[in-house]
């Protein structure tokens, strides 16, 4: 049987069964669907590729356009970090490690972990859900045209047919859905503050300081077709400002759509040397950059870069309790202090919300290096973006997980997740990277950036 007969057999099935014969594939085994599949896009799935349904007992909510704009009720100016639009729903209910049995089918590995090894002092607070994501109709329409013709070239490792939206928003395997996160709509050009901090044990920490800008090509909305970008979908910039020991630093990169046969284009600025130098170790698990090596290159955002040192599996969608409009959590009413707390953040701050997620794991290929010989993602249906992760080391065992803290940006409109939070099971500290409670907000529309900025050239002239 064909995975379109699959498909057509599967669209009179409502809820999450719809997806779990249809997306047990491999890379490459089909991608762009056919007409009449694409028309789901506006019939049962939504314009960004998820279920338009909620769920039957209605803690799902169904999807009903999202934030497309500043919310009725919300006094919002330019420069103003986001005011929360659910500042006044009420906790429904707190998942604690003494309660957890009673919600173990709704707990994602992450939080299963996270509950049992701080059960003393991390919990979940959930509460109402809200599928607020949206995005202008010009990425709707991107999303149509992009399932009639995304594709993956070499082996999973490229995309190639799609621009502007996601490439795969009716995908067919577990590498089209990881692809599904590293591409999307996030506005052409954005620059942003922000602060990582690292905790020790005991709750002491060094906080880092940063501010760091891109032009993301694949949104730019004079590019047509992915042939237009010529091969680089995003120009990126982070310079570090304190402390004092790595101030100074400035990291170049040239994200590539094709990355096993154009990798990745690094560059890396150091005031000690005073030189620029060719950066390839800014990839895979070599340590993130300003995280005291308490996370790998590849993590940030929860996976980036190239995929090739993994087989990437789709087991499924399921609901579970995942971070979703945390708009509390980076409220400059908070302070930093107000959320670090030893071994994890203050979870006072943290909303919690049932949702649908694509469960999608990464195995190790036999003949690759890597520290994490196996990861768990979570992406949220409507966003595509990766919520949480388990990273196990080479003896199998749960080494690291992650969470990440998204918001949608109604302004502009854009499903973001800035905030992204990395659990250490074997010595007990954690890196929280993205924060902007203290910082200004995130500009979405930073037109002043210029492409000819993200040169080597320039970056010795920020470092300096």
């Amino acid at each position: 049987m064909s995975v379109w007969s699959v498909f057509r057999r599967a669209a009179a099935v409502t809820g999450s069964a719809i997806v779990l014969a249809a997306f047990m594939l491999t890379a490459g085994a089909v991608a762009a669907v056919p007409a009449d599949m694409a028309k789901r896009l506006d019939q049962d799935l939504t314009p960004l590729g998820s279920e338009r349904a909620g769920n039957a007992d209605g803690t799902i909510p169904a999807w009903t356009g999202g934030l497309s704009g500043v919310p009725a009720g919300i006094t919002y100016s330019e420069g103003m970090h986001l005011p929360d639009p659910y500042a006044g729903d009420t906790i429904k209910f707190t998942i604690t490690r003494d309660n957890m049995g009673q919600h173990g089918d709704l707990l994602t590995g992450t939080h299963k972990a996270l509950l049992e090894r701080y059960g003393d002092t991390f919990k979940m607070n959930v509460y109402p859900s809200h599928r607020s994501c949206a995005q202008p109709e010009f990425v709707y329409e991107a999303n149509r045209k992009n399932a009639l013709t995304g594709v993956l070239t070499d082996g999973g490792n490229g995309v190639d047919g799609a621009i502007m939206g996601k490439p795969f928003p009716i995908p067919n395997s577990g590498y089209e859905i990881l692809w599904n996160h590293m591409l999307g709509f996030a506005n052409h050009k954005i620059s942003r503050q922000f602060a990582a901090i690292i905790p020790t044990s005991g709750g002491d920490y060094i906080r880092y300081a940063a501010e760091d800008d891109a032009i993301v090509r694949w949104n730019d909305p004079s590019i047509k077709t992915a042939a237009g970008l010529d091969n680089i979908m995003a120009l990126y910039i982070l310079h570090t400002l304190s402390p004092v020991r790595v101030a100074g630093n400035v990291i170049l990169v040239h994200e590539t759509l094709n990355r096993l046969s154009d990798p990745r284009k690094a560059w890396q600025y150091s005031p000690g040397t005073r030189r620029v130098r060719r950066a390839p170790n800014i990839a895979y698990d070599n340590p993130g950059t300003n995280t005291d090596g308490a996370s790998t290159a590849d993590a940030f955002g929860g996976f980036n870069g190239a995929p090739d040192r993994y087989t990437w599996t789709t087991l499924g969608k399921r609901e579970a309790y995942i971070p979703y409009n945390n708009y509390k959590l980076h409220s400059d009413e908070l302070k930093y202090d107000d959320l670090v707390r030893p071994r994890h953040l203050n979870p006072d701050y943290v909303r919690y919300e049932r949702h649908r997620v694509w469960v999608t794991e990464a195995s190790l290929k036999p003949s690759a290096r890597h520290i994490y010989d196996r990861r768990v993602f979570y992406q949220n249906e409507d966003t595509w973006n990766i919520v949480a992760a388990e990273l196990y080391d080479a003896r199998g065992e749960l080494w690291r997980v992650q969470e990440l803290y998204p918001t949608t940006a109604y302004h502009v409109p854009v499903c973001a997740t800035s905030m992204n939070g990395v659990y250490d099971f074997n010595n007990g500290r954690y890196l929280a990277v993205g924060l902007i409670n203290e910082e200004e907000p995130i500009n979405y529309f930073a037109t002043e950036l210029d492409e000819n900025r993200y040169t080597p050239q320039t970056i010795r002239t920020i470092g300096r």
